[in-house]
């Protein structure tokens, strides 16, 4: 098949290395233009690599788009991690039309944080999904999907790291197969079952220290490593990363710090604790010690 490929950073990268692999002509890649630092995009470093094509585009709006789009003969259009919007003069191109990566399991968790909300709203189980593209919002069909187990201690980063890509990366190849094969799944979305959630921002990520000790902890690992759970001691901002959850019960009060150690601080909750092992002020991140040592934070202090 001809394919173009859209997408960026290391997902998008290894898409291409699947794609090739399987034999299938790359006639174009799409990913967003340079930034000021002028360091390219590893897809883009890679498939010029390759000697593909590569073009990038502020947004794809412009009518002229479909012209160029479709001049490139392209037989499916894959988007592998896309953060543009794609009218559907661009995506209905190709011959076959466009399959787009989504990390949930679709129609549950529709929008550019649903790593983040499944695990902020205490899922245990959550996955991929490949679907066809049409004009809403993770809207289109379902051509395939996987499951992926949540562990009690993943964060937004191990989740994604460690179980989706790699898992997605293979269902990218999955769907190949299936459209060459011919008459591939078009499995309508059952709306009555779907959530859209906006983007995982500092207005969400705030933590409320008198919530259940679970809410709490789903909170700060969904918000790791973005946004960053947040909290305040005395009127400055902290933000809290790399937490375990304690079940110990505490007579202190939820968000008093209750110990601190050579590394990490303790943090009491509401049916818990909270060990801490990096934290990040106004800085770079440190160890939350190294933190507590330099905010003057002692046992008995409280946050928020």
């Amino acid at each position: 098949m001809r394919i173009i490929l859209m997408g960026q950073a290391a997902f998008a990268e290894k898409s291409l290395e699947k794609i090739i692999s399987k034999g299938e002509e790359v006639v174009a890649v799409y990913c967003p233009p340079d930034p000021p630092s002028g360091k390219s995009d590893p897809v883009k470093q890679k498939a010029t690599s390759l000697g593909i094509p590569v073009r990038q585009h502020k947004s794809f709006k412009a009518p002229e788009l479909r012209e160029e789009f479709v001049a490139l003969n392209a037989d499916l259009a894959i988007l592998a991690f896309v953060s543009q919007i794609v009218p559907e003069h661009v995506f209905g191109a190709p011959r076959l039309g466009s399959i787009c990566f989504h990390p949930s399991l679709l129609p549950k968790y529709r929008g550019a944080s649903a790593i983040n909300w499944a695990l902020i709203k205490g899922e245990t189980v959550t996955g991929l999904t490949l679907f066809w593209v049409d004009r809403g919002i993770d809207t289109g069909p379902i051509l395939l999907q996987k499951e992926v187990a949540v562990a009690p201690d993943d964060t937004t980063g191990s989740l994604y790291f460690n179980k989706i890509f790699p898992l997605g990366i293979e269902a990218i190849g999955a769907a190949m197969d299936l459209i060459k094969i011919g008459n591939p799944p078009r499995i309508i979305q059952d709306e009555s079952t779907a959530s859209y959630d906006p983007p995982c921002q500092d207005e969400h990520a705030k933590i409320d220290w008198s919530k259940p000790a679970t809410e709490v902890y789903n909170l700060i690992r969904g918000c790791d490593p973005q946004p960053g759970a947040h909290t305040r001691y005395r009127g400055k901002q902290l933000r809290i990363f790399d937490a375990r959850l304690q079940r110990d019960a505490t007579r202190s009060l939820p968000g008093q710090v209750t110990r601190i150690g050579t590394d990490e601080i303790t943090i009491a909750l509401n049916g818990g604790a909270l060990t801490v092992k990096r934290v990040r002020g106004a800085g770079a991140k440190v160890s939350a010690a190294e933190f507590a040592k330099e905010a003057r934070i002692e046992v008995g202090a409280q946050l928020g």
